[in-house]
């Protein structure tokens, strides 16, 4: 069988996209794409693929089927929606883009090709085990009716945005650069979409620094049911990297923070919560990859990944808007 063409674009995050392609038999990396020419040297050699001089070359090579984006989240809309007029299958990094408007674009783009092109976001939280094993009990009936979702994206590398790429992208979100991986959670272990959002924000962890967006943002955000989520993207926090889950039902009650995973089954004060010893991260950045790449050679229906790549743009979008505004915000999906 011939090997399905690759080609990655950034090489920070993009390292494990890399890596995962390369161990896949499947493939063949054609091309790797960096700002860093000597990164984008080692690692071509050591993956068998040639340094590409330009995006606008990889898209021009007919052997490309798959581009992999892992660029500066400015990037992104951008060289999405080239590389599906090119005809391209894409996987890209969290945010898919930056703004409703350039949700629209891709989203017109993508729907020329009637699902034959396959669009998907790295939202990997999905992949984690623990919260495949919480899915699967609340869809069982087993937590009740969840009536609460929190969720704590904990950054703890202050250095990145004050120092790195991210304190020069203009408008640069932490709810869409971190936050949304915890949106993402919501979306898909409620199976509900929030209708309404409130968001409050600061910089005061950054103040003084070169970053010059809020760097701390509380969302307040309610369902058609009911159902209250908290979602806050922390990213001054002095505290290791970490992500912080509670989901309140009304038989069980799930948690992860520091003590690690655990479930409340019962109200009785003299019981202790269920340990839970499952990974709450996926093994590698790369995990969804391989379903990827099947998705491509099997030409199977991912529109529900692109559509929850869509949904967790227009809430990430919808939280800083509420921000802006500074009133409650009424959430629109495409």
């Amino acid at each position: 069988m011939k090997k399905i063409g690759v080609a990655v674009i950034g090489l920070g995050i993009g390292e494990r996209h890399l890596r995962a392609y390369h161990r896949d038999a499947r493939c063949q990396i054609r091309w790797a794409l960096d700002h860093d020419k000597v990164k984008a040297k080692n690692l071509a050699e050591e993956t068998g693929a040639g340094v590409a001089s330009s995006y606008e070359a990889i898209l021009k090579d007919e052997d490309v089927q798959i581009v992999s984006i892992a660029s500066f989240d400015d990037d992104h809309a951008r060289q999405v929606i080239q590389a599906i007029n090119a005809g391209k299958h894409v996987f890209v990094e969290k945010p898919l883009c930056q703004t409703i408007d350039q949700l629209q674009e891709i989203q017109r783009a993508w729907s020329k090709h009637n699902g034959r092109i396959k669009l998907v976001s790295n939202l990997v939280l999905r992949a984690a085990p623990v919260y495949q094993w919480l899915k699967e009990k609340i869809v069982s009936g087993e937590f009740g009716k969840i009536y609460s979702f929190d969720g704590e994206y904990l950054y703890g590398r202050l250095h990145k945005i004050t120092d790195g790429w991210r304190n020069a992208v203009e408008n640069y979100s932490v709810m869409e650069g971190g936050g949304v991986h915890l949106i993402d959670l919501m979306l898909w272990l409620t199976n509900e979409r929030p209708q309404t959002v409130f968001s409050m924000g600061n910089r005061i962890s950054t103040e003084g620094t070169k970053f010059s967006y809020n760097d701390f943002v509380a969302s307040m955000l309610q369902m058609k049911s009911g159902l209250v989520a908290r979602i806050t993207a922390n990213f001054g926090s002095v505290h290791r990297h970490q992500h912080v889950v509670r989901v309140f039902g009304t038989k069980a009650t799930f948690i992860y923070d520091d003590l690690g995973a655990r479930v409340h089954w019962t109200r009785d004060e003299d019981k202790k919560a269920e340990k839970l010893n499952l990974p709450t991260l996926p093994a590698d950045k790369g995990d969804l990859i391989p379903d990827f790449v099947s998705a491509v050679l099997e030409d199977k229906n991912v529109n529900e990944q692109t559509q929850a790549a869509f949904d967790g743009l227009s809430v990430s979008a919808a939280c800083d808007r509420a921000l802006i505004t500074k009133r409650l915000e009424t959430i629109k999906y495409l």
